[in-house]
């Protein structure tokens, strides 16, 4: 239950994500495409999702979307088409051994650059411990976003709107039933 991605020529193992992130990305997918497939935009893509991106590397975002206009008539096999939008969200289970958070956050914000230099024009990196989102454009300062601030990308999704809070997994109380 490993994931591989090809990035410079070396093979990169993942572990799965834990089930914060999973949530997070999962959430995201669902609102991501209560917007864009009944307006058929274009087409919202898990974890499983394998891109050939122009520098051979294959990848697979966490969350991904692709504009009609972008998306192959049919692709049955990993797509060599560039994200329009990139997700990835910060994975405790993606800590490498010996090293802090801080080196995977670091290693996520160069993967969304590497994204945004490939042709992505959105990449967005989601931070469970911190609770933020950042948002990341070609030749931008990336921007923070927190709890009470909403996401749009009129560029991509005119019209579409995230709560930042919508993200994060309910708290339950014990008592609930």
């Amino acid at each position: 239950d490993y994931q591989i991605e090809l990035r410079e020529g070396n093979l990169i193992v993942m572990g799965p994500s834990d089930i914060v992130s999973s949530y997070i990305g999962a959430q995201l997918s669902f609102l991501l495409n209560l917007w864009v497939s009944p307006r058929r935009l274009g087409l919202v893509f898990d974890s499983s999702g394998g891109f050939i991106l122009p520098n051979a590397d294959l990848t697979a975002p966490d969350v991904s979307y692709v504009s009609r206009s972008r998306m192959p008539r049919t692709v049955r096999y990993f797509s060599e088409v560039v994200p329009d939008l990139v997700v990835e969200i910060k994975s405790q289970s993606e800590k490498p051994f010996g090293h802090s958070f801080a080196y995977r956050i670091t290693k996520l914000r160069e993967k969304i650059q590497m994204f945004l230099k490939q042709g992505v024009k959105v990449g967005i990196l989601i931070d469970p411990d911190e609770l933020t989102v950042t948002l990341y454009h070609p030749n931008q300062t990336p921007i923070v976003f927190t709890d009470t601030d909403i996401l749009t990308l009129p560029e991509l999704l005119p019209g579409w709107e995230l709560q930042i809070a919508d993200l994060w997994p309910p708290v339950f109380e014990e008592n609930e039933d």
